[in-house]
């Protein structure tokens, strides 16, 4: 089980203002800032963490929900708030037979991802 992730960007608040606009449709907020890192996360707890500096390069971070609503509005929300695409909303069967999933480049070119492993 993974307790939390942290990645760098390389503008702070450009960051911190696409995840915030991202992650909306999953709950996410920001819940707390600590020496210069920004923790969001749902239901009270920091999972997500992002600071600024020499940005991570190559990171893929995956975040589940339980509807396929979520993945189309994270992937629409994303783009609203900059993100570029990386795989529109949609089945990938060769993942598994459920695999519902939408992938989004952040500003620094992460490849951020809301995937939803329930049936129709």
């Amino acid at each position: 089980m993974i307790d939390h992730v942290g990645l760098r960007v390389s503008a702070f608040e450009t960051g911190k203002r696409f995840y915030e606009a991202a992650l909306a449709p999953l709950g996410y907020v920001v819940i707390m800032e600590v020496a210069g890192w920004c923790g969001l996360g749902a239901a009270g707890k920091p999972d997500f963490w992002i600071t600024g500096g020499e940005p991570t390069r190559s990171l893929h971070v995956a975040f589940q929900t339980a509807t396929r609503a979520t993945v189309d509005a994270f992937y629409k929300a994303a783009l609203a708030a900059g993100g570029r695409d990386n795989g529109a909303p949609g089945s990938r069967p060769h993942y598994h037979p459920h695999y519902y999933g939408a992938f989004v480049l952040d500003p620094d070119g992460n490849n951020v991802e809301v995937v939803c492993h329930a049936p129709v």
